[in-house]
């Protein structure tokens, strides 16, 4: 395979306890049968205590008692399997997906061009055969045929032909190789008859069902999901590198990887914190996402804890470590985002599931079709033919076309109304949602903040305040600045307080309460009477006043919640933010099942619950602190406004300030459904009613042919039918 261990060792990490683990792409992978096969294959291994692959980007995680193999033994046994493997790395991934999908359209093109050109040369053929058609003329259309078919069958067929050759060379079977059988058999025997002058060909057959399997393998490759870049995004959060505070006082820029739990650290204003630790001097406002989800930056001094990933907005500080390279929270959310990315890949679909006993039945039925018509006194030749008739009319495109095709008439519609889809089976799991769980700041609420009740301030103090804001980099001073005629020109900001200047000869302040001169007390009493946050603003020697600013409810939010009730639906809220501020949205929705103040470990803790009760959750959310809950949720979704890694963990992105999507989203997706179903079952209906007809000699190889075309032509004339929700959808919004 071109791998050694001192290729692979850097590519191997230790996960504790003795066991070790690496990240392999694998190659070949066509369906779920491939996928057992791979963690089956590799479960026989001695030493191996797990194999898991990913089937939407084709990512293999392998784990080893360290000793027990070698990295290339991991490798060489995949190849024994009949897989080629490498190291994963997620940018090749994504653009090998994107180069075999380019090859696919061109295969596509070229078998579709011919099936065209063939089938008019076929009817002419047809037609003369029952009229006045000459040996001569018919002669000259096969040969004809000939020439556009065989090349296009060899430049088409590619993707089947490569496939089938390396898994006969592993001496196992997929189900490429009876459709490369079929195929060849067909141009073969075409061949024969032309030479012979027989009244019929199958060329069009041939050319006819590599283009509608390439159609389909198109489809599946271009609805699967991109492979996930939550490495990198976690990556971005967290620095590489810290300054040390040395014994003597001096500083030292070091790796992250050279800091230990009580060392000191010096993190600068504008720097995003690279450690988890306990600030010791300084005070500042910190973007603490990661950790709630509310976007308002919270004040932060001697004894609070920091995290890896937040941002140091205004002041420096000296912060004692508590965990740098490894067992940071942002440890934590990755480990949590990949295990639950990892238990979600073990879903098979049901398509995937029946063609992976295709091959095996239906080269037993061709070989006892042919078998027994020879036993009958048939000649070969007829015999063959029947057998390649068995081998076409079998063909599984329905049963391949069946899920795909409507899940790309539902990602159009989706797409229409703003759903953007990031995972290929997420319209399936859309339709089965039973509970909607709601993140509260910045999913049911709007990313930008506003006044609760402008009309309790003058507005010529507002516009002094706006005026205030325009020089804060504070979020919350945003829902000022509206106010504002123009800044002002010797407006000072003082890290973690607020902003001072003079205007008109007096001197006013907005920022915290304490730098407006309010007493603790005051600001107790004032912060527990309303569930908003408070900017206070003071001009002179006059009490300081409060200006309560608050995410408002995106404007449909109340309505969704109703749609989803009316609907049976279960609605939930799970939100990082105070309880004061989740009991208020909560109480104007009417949403009753409501917890605040959880980490991203207590939001995945309450979705297992809901999983172990039975109930499929669908889970919007759109902070980092997010993300995980969005992996291990049964299906999710998060709005265009999120945070990178939310809308990577989440099986759809939807766009606007509006929550309607998400109504939308589960209405496509259950009528999608049904038309899978439908589909699902007639694929197995056709299949137990042409077999028979097929063995038994009534079709022909171009009938069958025709057969296995038709029975596409219908499952994807019923995808279509699901563009009729979109009129109903649209005159309902």
């Amino acid at each position: 395979m071109g791998y050694h261990d001192r290729d692979l060792k850097s590519f191997v990490t230790a996960v504790g306890d003795g066991i070790e683990h690496m990240d392999l792409a694998v190659e070949g992978v066509r369906c779920a049968g491939c996928m057992a096969k791979i963690e089956k294959g590799l479960g026989t291994v001695p030493g191996i205590t797990r194999a898991r692959l990913n089937f939407t980007n084709r990512r293999l995680a392998v784990e080893w008692r360290a000793g027990a193999l070698a990295p290339a033994d991991v490798v060489e046994k995949l190849a024994a399997l009949g897989y080629r493997a490498h190291p994963f790395d997620p940018a090749a991934a994504a653009g090998a997906e994107a180069a075999e999908s380019r090859r696919l359209m061109k295969c596509m093109a070229v078998a579709g061009f011919a099936a065209m050109n063939v089938m008019l040369l076929s009817v002419s053929v047809w037609s003369g055969n029952v009229t006045d058609i000459t040996p001569e003329i018919r002669d000259l259309f096969h040969w004809l045929s000939a020439l556009i078919a065989i090349p296009a069958v060899a430049y088409a067929g590619r993707p089947f032909f490569e496939s089938a050759i390396g898994a006969l060379m592993k001496r196992t079977v997929n189900m490429d190789v009876p459709i490369t059988l079929g195929v060849l058999l067909a141009v073969g025997m075409s061949v024969v008859e032309t030479f012979n002058g027989g009244r019929h060909a199958y060329f069009d057959a041939a050319v006819m069902l590599l283009f509608f399997l390439l159609v389909g393998r198109f489809l599946d490759m271009n609805m699967r999901r991109r492979t996930r870049a939550q490495a990198e995004n976690l990556a971005a959060l967290k620095g590489e590198t810290a300054t040390k505070v040395l014994p003597d006082g001096s500083t030292r820029v070091v790796p992250v990887s050279a800091i230990d739990p009580g060392d000191r650290v010096l993190v600068a204003a504008g720097e995003r914190l690279s450690v988890d630790g306990v600030i010791e001097t300084g005070s500042t406002e910190i973007d603490n996402s990661l950790v709630t989800g509310e976007t308002a930056y919270a004040a932060a001094g001697p004894g609070d804890r920091v995290y890896a990933g937040t941002l140091n907005m205004t002041g420096a500080l000296t912060v004692q470590v508590t965990a740098a390279a490894k067992g940071t929270l942002l440890d934590e959310v990755n480990t949590l985002l990949d295990a639950a990315q990892t238990a979600r890949s073990t879903r098979l679909a049901l398509a995937d599931k029946a063609a992976g006993y295709y091959a095996p039945l239906v080269h037993s039925a061709a070989a006892l079709t042919f078998v027994g018509w020879m036993i009958a006194g048939s000649g070969w030749q007829e015999a063959l033919m029947t057998a390649i008739a068995v081998l076409i009319i079998t063909c599984p495109c329905a049963l391949g076309l069946a899920v795909p095709a409507v899940q790309v008439v539902a990602s159009g519609l989706l797409f229409r109304s703003g759903v953007l889809l990031n995972a290929g089976d997420a319209v399936e799991r859309f339709a089965e949602a039973d509970t909607v769980v709601f993140d509260k700041t910045g999913t049911l609420t709007s990313p930008e903040p506003t006044l609760v009740d402008p009309a309790a301030t003058p507005q010529a103090r507002l516009g002094r305040a706006g005026r205030l804001a325009l020089s804060s980099r504070h979020p919350l001073s945003a829902a000022l600045k509206s106010y504002a005629t123009s800044p002002v020109p010797d407006a000072t900001e003082e890290p973690g307080q607020g902003v001072r200047a003079e205007i008109d000869g007096v001197a006013c302040r907005l920022g915290s309460a304490a730098f407006c001169g309010v007493s603790a007390e005051k600001a107790a009493e004032t912060a527990e009477s309303g569930a908003h946050s408070l900017v206070w603003y003071r001009e002179g020697e006059a009490d300081a006043i409060p200006i309560a600013v608050a995410q408002g409810l995106r404007p449909d939010a109340a309505d969704v919640i109703a749609r989803l009730k009316d609907r049976g639906i279960t609605v939930m809220i799970l939100s990082g933010d105070r309880a004061a501020a989740v009991d208020a949205a909560a109480d104007a929705l009417g949403v009753a099942d409501r917890h605040a103040g959880l980490k991203p470990a207590d939001k995945i803790a309450i979705l297992e619950e809901l999983k172990d009760q039975g109930h499929k959750v669908l889970m919007v959310g759109d902070g980092l602190n997010d993300a995980p809950a969005l992996a291990a949720a049964h299906v999710s979704m998060s709005p265009v406004t999120a945070v990178h890694l939310s809308q990577a963990a989440a099986d759809a992105v939807f766009l606007g300030d509006k929550l309607g999507p998400v109504v939308t989203a589960i209405d496509i997706s259950r009528r999608a459904r049904r038309a899978m179903d439908q589909n699902l079952w007639f694929a197995a209906f056709y299949n137990v009613c042409a077999v028979p007809i097929a063995v038994l000699g009534f079709v022909t190889p171009l009938v069958a042919a025709l057969a296995m075309s038709s029975s596409s032509v219908v499952v994807t004339l019923n995808a279509l039918r699901v563009r009729l929700i979109a009129r109903k959808l649209e005159g309902a919004s």
